[in-house]
């Protein structure tokens, strides 16, 4: 069982030497562009519910 384990850990560490990880640079700008678009999206999603919500408030009765 151990050794399957230990194999498992091999394997995994000789895998990650495979992987190219960005850089610092890229990783900022993927942070960055993901919190931009995470925001305009919220906007996007908030400006529709509050329409729809208006819409609905004068169509049913209170």
């Amino acid at each position: 069982m151990f050794s399957k384990i230990t194999n498992y850990f091999k394997d995994t560490r000789a895998e990650l030497k495979h992987v190219v990880w960005p850089s610092r640079k890229e990783t900022i700008y993927y942070t960055v562009l993901v919190l931009v678009i995470s925001v305009l999206l919220a906007y996007y999603s908030g400006f529709f519910d509050f329409v729809f919500s208006k819409i609905l408030l004068k169509i049913l009765p209170n």
